[in-house]
């Protein structure tokens, strides 16, 4: 009789073993079709996601910064930008819409555009209110894919200390407000000029705002040097201590010639350069434009990699201006460019 249970137990032992052994192959198959359906779920949903292509747009380069002298994008690979800059808020804002900033970027290939935001001259110290406009701008670059330059545009106010506290009031709001912006570029002081000196006056300027900016971004920052942003030299001998952080070189083909392209070189060896702001022209806007020296700088500024952002988006009745006289607000076709506008725009396709 116990001989007979033992076996009865054992043979129910051996069943319940191959009971559990079909369960565990069951389970298995069942986890191995799961794995294989998520497999193929992930490779649709990898075949769906939409891919950038290499672009010279914001959407395919994001957030800059530099390495050594060079900018350079989120995969480290060298950008030049190229773009145009608005005149003075305060007269030709009509100019700053999307629709004209849609045709620079499709049609003119840009990939910045500038904001020239003076501080005097009617410009912001006078007008708080202009900077709705500054932030209406940078919207529309946002939408368009585009970088954006917000340039604190000093200029009859030589030395950007004598309105250091807006300065500062206003980087930190537009800082906190685009904080997470890879397009905004922030541009401190245009062309502290007169007795404006690196040393004393502008690096101590500086430093205090770009660490209000700091604050919130650690974004490109372009900073002017004197003599209407060409003192590089002094820059290079003293720079700033901080990440990410351009100099502005501004030049005129009329005025500025091999002397200052030498003066970029020699300061390059320790500075990165940006050139914010150039013209066709002589440094008065006028004087007819020079495009036998502008070639010789775009061909210098191409092969040194340079970013540069051409001077400017008006109809004012000067050479450097890109529009003639009564263009209309949303039409930058050629018939509505100047010399200096055909110029700029087959340049900038190339």
């Amino acid at each position: 009789m116990k001989k007979k249970i033992i076996i009865i137990i054992s043979i129910l032992f051996l069943i319940l073993l191959s009971i559990l052994g079909l369960y565990l192959n069951s389970n298995n198959q069942l986890e191995n079709v799961n794995i294989e359906n998520n497999s193929k779920e992930n490779d649709k949903l990898k075949q769906e996601e939409p891919k950038i292509e290499k672009n010279n747009l914001v959407s395919y380069n994001g957030k800059l910064k530099l390495n050594g002298v060079d900018l350079v994008n989120q995969y480290n690979e060298k950008i030049q930008l190229k773009g145009i800059s608005t005149h003075g808020l305060q007269w030709y804002a009509k100019y700053a819409n999307k629709e004209v900033m849609r045709q620079l970027r499709d049609e003119w290939h840009a990939n910045v555009f500038r904001i020239a935001m003076y501080t005097e001259e009617n410009g912001y110290i006078q007008n708080k209110e202009i900077k709705n406009k500054v932030y209406e701008i940078v919207d529309y670059a946002i939408d368009l894919d585009i970088y954006i330059i917000i340039d604190w545009h000093i200029l009859s106010d030589n030395n950007p200390n004598i309105h250091k506290t807006e300065a500062l009031e206003f980087f930190g709001e537009v800082s906190k407000k685009y904080k997470d912006i890879p397009n905004v570029i922030f541009e401190i002081c245009n062309e502290p000029n007169g007795n404006a000196t690196w040393n004393n006056d502008i690096k101590p300027y500086a430093i205090d705002v770009i660490k209000e900016i700091r604050n919130n971004s650690d974004g490109i920052i372009i900073v002017g040097t004197g003599t209407w942003s060409q003192d590089l030299i002094d820059a290079a001998n003293s720079p700033l201590e901080f990440d990410n952080i351009m100099y502005a070189c501004h030049f005129y083909a009329g005025t500025h010639t091999d002397w200052l392209r030498d003066r970029i070189t020699e300061a390059r060896k320790k500075i990165p350069i940006f050139i914010s702001e150039w013209g066709t022209s002589r440094a008065d806007g006028n004087g007819g434009i020079y495009l036998d020296e502008s070639l010789k700088w775009i061909n210098y500024m191409n092969d040194n990699n340079l970013s540069w952002v051409n001077w400017s988006l008006a109809d004012k009745n000067e050479s450097s201006a890109l529009l003639i006289p009564n263009t209309p607000t949303n039409d930058i076709s050629d018939k509505y460019l100047t010399e200096s506008g055909k110029f700029i725009k087959e340049q900038m396709k190339k």
